[in-house]
């Protein structure tokens, strides 16, 4: 694909805001992915130290 402008790109045909409000909703499912493993994680943690495993 080619566009002319910046704001062809973004308009992407007619269909930018299907594409662009698709791409924030994967993102903010990436994000809360992330943030649910490293609080995941945090826990698992927290639980092996309480357990005295790996002294």
């Amino acid at each position: 694909m080619n566009w002319q402008s910046w704001q062809a790109f973004v308009a992407m045909g007619g269909y930018g805001l299907y594409v662009w409000g698709s791409v924030l909703v994967v993102a903010a499912f990436i994000a809360g992915e992330l943030a649910d493993v490293v609080r995941r994680r945090r826990a698992a943690l927290k639980t092996l130290r309480l357990l005295g495993v790996g002294r």
